[in-house]
């Protein structure tokens, strides 16, 4: 059976339609936007939920197209059998009515301002340049003079501030309509300046740009604009009155950025593969967006490619390289033993109960815990499950927990792996000393210390430790550090060789207790399965003359180490 392509990166709406992608109807986000009639609607999404493509869709749909020459180009077979089609004339009298602004700030993503700024300009340079027919129509001398400057990228950086409010002015006077204006991921150019530290000349340039443009134009019909955060109004949306939020805490439009549940049906069964249903529910589903349940589509896309190739695939965390890692991996830095228990309570499918703030800047995310949580919540990390308010203070309060398979594997791997980079980063010289010298209380004492910089889960087993202290004990001067060989019956944690075979070897066995008084009992357990099963014997017939054997217990972020009384093995023995 011949199936439609699945648009992977595909965010332009025209070239989704006519080249034949499978395409999820959206289209009654125009009948709503329409009928809430908001002036300035800012959209608010994690990264990859359908945003850019929406935009484009709202494009195709409003614009007055035109060609080089001026003449009027009809997008509406583009919706043919679109939901839209169906909601009558009082929402499709508004097809390609309009003027249409369509600015994306993604380009302002850049190591410094002056590049940033270079890259914003040619995106708006580019929209001068896609309406340049109107400077054949009934403009002033001065307004022509002006408007062919930002396009050719030649006028002053002033002139760029109020570029959107003159290019409305332009298009209105030719078209007699007032324009629509279209700005995506508008906060991609600030959360990159304050990260690289230019935060301060970049909002002074897009409150200005979004003032003009937004706040005092008489040429605009309505916006929209979309993005991850809530940029507080007082940084960067001052005295804007027709400023509409809709957040993922809204009521409004909860179904039209991500898939619900009866498309992600639909989808396995379009593609033969109804089966993998339940794979898809649980790895993306959870997004809760006002009432909407909704999936992440970026993943539930990317899934089914590879099922189309593989229908044994395993599911991967497609999303976990796409958003705002380097924010979420402040929070590790930051993170104090409250943070890091709720963090561990998270992973164990918990919940943890937070204070949302939807009005924050990017300035302010590190200033308290409470701000990065809420950057996670609000860029997808997070589900909502509950939510009061407190009755004095009128603080809403929600509860939160990991929505997902996809988003605990990424907590499982790269949250804890930079807690684990954390704890390498550490001088673990003591470690490395006592265990050569036979300290046992030294060796207990440093674990521990390094256990509780770190975060484990009430379910981790033997092999969340193994890799834990075999991360740990790496780079020790003058030793290899082996995990999992082969040695006698079955099969031992570690061995902690010297390159030299003069000084002797180690031999490390792990159990995991339930209760933190069997962790005695399991020692010794462990320090009897080395000996029952000879994993030492491997180092001994490698020419190792002598070998040392550790039995180590872990419950929770406790443990117990033991060393076999016995004589050491040896080539002797």
């Amino acid at each position: 059976m011949q199936y439609k392509p699945l648009p992977i990166g595909i965010d332009n709406f025209e070239k989704l339609i006519t080249r034949g992608y499978y395409f999820i109807d959206k289209t009654l986000l125009i009948q709503e936007l329409l009928d809430k009639k908001g002036d300035v609607n800012l959209f608010t999404r994690p990264r990859r939920f359908g945003k850019t493509l929406n935009m484009s869709m709202l494009q195709y749909f409003f614009e007055d197209a035109r060609d080089d020459k001026g003449e009027k180009q009809d997008n509406t077979a583009l919706f043919d059998g679109l939901a839209i089609m169906q909601t009558g004339e009082k929402f499709l009298s508004h097809m390609g009515q309009y003027p249409v602004i369509n600015l994306t700030l993604k380009g302002g993503k850049q190591p410094d301002y002056e590049l940033a700024y270079i890259l914003l300009r040619r995106q708006i340079a580019y929209e001068y340049k896609r309406h340049m027919f109107i400077l054949k129509g009934d403009i002033l001398e001065a307004d022509r003079e002006r408007y062919y400057s930002i396009m050719t990228e030649k006028a002053d950086r002033e002139a760029y501030v109020d570029s959107l409010q003159f290019l409305s002015r332009c298009l209105e006077r030719y078209y007699g309509k007032k324009a629509v204006i279209l700005i995506d991921e508008y906060d991609v150019p600030l959360e990159n300046a304050y990260m690289r530290g230019f935060y301060p000349e970049m909002i002074d340039f897009i409150r200005s740009l979004f003032e003009s443009s937004l706040k005092t134009n008489s040429s605009l019909e309505f916006a929209v604009i979309t993005g991850c955060l809530r940029i507080s109004k007082e940084s960067i949306f001052t005295g804007m009155n027709n400023l509409k939020i809709i957040s993922i805490l809204s009521k409004q439009y909860g179904e039209y950025f991500g898939f619900t549940d009866a498309e992600v049906q639909r989808l396995c069964t379009d593609y033969g593969m109804p089966q993998k249903y339940d794979t898809f529910k649980e790895w993306y589903n959870g997004y809760l967006f006002g009432d909407a349940n909704v999936y992440n589509p970026w993943s539930v896309i990317q899934l089914m490619d590879d099922l189309r190739e593989d229908p044994d695939w395993i599911p991967r965390a497609y999303w976990a390289n796409t958003s705002s890692n380097i924010i979420v991996r402040k929070l590790i830095e930051l993170a104090d033993e409250d943070t890091k228990t709720e963090i561990e309570e998270l992973i164990e499918g918990k919940t943890i109960e937070k204070p949302i703030h939807e009005d924050i800047t990017y300035d302010e995310i590190y200033k308290t815990m409470d701000n990065l949580w809420n950057f996670m919540f609000f860029t997808g990390y997070f589900r909502k499950v509950g939510e009061r308010v407190d009755e004095r203070t009128k603080q809403v309060y929600a509860e939160l927990t990991i929505p997902n398979e996809e988003v605990r594997y990424i907590f499982r791997t790269k949250v804890l792996g930079w807690f684990d980079e954390k704890v390498k980063a550490r001088d673990r010289s003591a470690l490395f000393t006592a265990l050569v010298d036979l300290d046992v209380e030294t060796v207990e004492e440093e674990i521990v210390d390094m256990l509780l910089e770190t975060i484990s889960f009430n379910d981790a087993k033997e092999s969340f430790y193994h890799g834990f202290l075999a991360g740990i004990l790496s780079g020790m001067k003058g030793y290899i550090v082996k995990s999992n060989r082969e040695g006698g019956s079955g099969r031992s944690h570690l061995f902690v060789k010297p390159v030299t075979r003069r000084k002797p070897a180690y031999v490390l066995e792990f159990k995991v207790a339930d209760k933190f008084h069997q962790l005695d009992e399991k020692a010794d357990e462990a320090l009897f399965q080395i000996e029952d099963r000879g994993y030492a014997r491997e180092l001994v017939d490698d020419g190792y003359a002598t070998v040392y054997r550790y039995g180590i217990a872990f419950c929770w972020k406790d443990c117990v180490v033991k060393l076999d009384q016995n004589l050491p093995l040896t080539t002797e023995k």
